[in-house]
């Protein structure tokens, strides 16, 4: 087994499965370039980019919302968030944590630094990032030889990771990030679906939801995760899924993401994106969003509402 260390020498080789501040007004959309533009407009250093989106022919057919904004424009009909990352900032020192605690539990010898464990980030879903892990650098000594019995020995692993991760959550030793409870108080009041899309364990997901947004919240919130579709992110499917189940037209979805794979997901799908960059996302390409913030973000720092969500819902395109 290649010791963890030397694993670190392969940084950059670990890719994905195909695949200033201020409370401000809601943004419109300027329809010949489909740029954001406000009426007061955040700070660059809250909006740090604006997307590009697909161009057709006149405006953008939008499905049924739940109402109109105080500007007029359409609520979007759901709003989709990706869990970590998004709803709390788990990857470093959560997930990272947790899987490092079972492979010393189960004496593999392997230990993600930080650094690794940001490149292993760019493979979306637990079992999937040691499987790949495991292919590049070396099965452990421990671990069984066929394809058969190492897809069940992944599957324990994890499911010990997600018991460890879960024990960090029900502590509240991770907090949801700022905005987060305000942006998904403000749908719900309005009559917008709230649902999270994650390739986490659906334990973990549903555990962050019921936990730190509370059990009121949690009872109106769906939860699409682990292993409910598959294939994973950067694949659009569980933002279908989502948008199927809910009974909403996926262009009238607007996603909060972190990354460039959930990023390329909720695209894919024909949703909207708005991306609050993470602790590991921060330095990634989002081109093709249609905004970038550093966060949803509470008074007196509010970065972006409901409202600047139903104002993506607006834009015009043009060939």
């Amino acid at each position: 087994m290649a010791p963890a260390a030397a694993a670190s020498s392969t940084l950059g080789t670990f890719t994905g499965s195909p695949a200033g501040h201020g409370q401000r007004l809601p943004a419109r959309v300027a329809a010949s370039r489909t740029t954001v533009t406000a009426r007061s407009a955040p700070p660059s250093c809250c909006l740090s980019a604006v997307g590009r989106r697909r161009r057709r022919g006149g405006a953008e057919a939008v499905g049924a919302s739940a109402g109109a904004a105080a500007g007029g424009a359409p609520l979007p009909a759901a709003l989709l968030f990706d869990c970590d990352g998004v709803l709390v900032d788990t990857e470093k020192d959560g997930h990272r944590i947790s899987f490092n605690e079972t492979f010393a539990e189960k004496e593999l010898g392997v230990g993600w630094d930080v650094e690794l464990y940001g490149e292993l980030l760019k493979i979306g879903g637990g079992k999937e990032r040691m499987t790949a892990y495991f292919n590049k650098t070396g099965w452990p000594a421990k671990a069984p030889k066929t394809d058969e019995e190492r897809k069940d020995f992944i599957a324990s692993l994890h499911k010990r990771k997600t018991e460890l991760f879960m024990a960090l959550i029900e502590k509240k030793l991770l907090p949801l990030r700022p905005g987060v409870q305000r942006l998904i108080d403000e749908a719900l009041g309005k009559g917008v679906k709230v649902a999270v899309c994650s390739t986490s364990n659906e334990k973990a997901v549903s555990a962050i939801v019921s936990c730190l947004l509370g059990p009121d919240r949690a009872e109106k919130i769906i939860i699409f995760a682990g292993d409910v579709v598959p294939r994973k992110k950067p694949d659009p499917a569980i933002y279908l899924l989502a948008a199927t189940t809910l009974g909403v037209d996926p262009s009238s979805c607007v996603v909060v993401e972190d990354s460039t794979i959930g990023l390329a997901a909720a695209k894919a799908a024909g949703m909207n994106c708005i991306v609050t960059k993470s602790g590991y996302t921060a330095e990634e390409d989002f081109q093709t969003a249609d905004a970038v913030f550093d966060c949803i973000g509470d008074p007196p720092e509010v970065r972006f509402d409901l409202e600047f969500c139903a104002s993506l819902l607006q834009k015009q395109f043009v060939s």
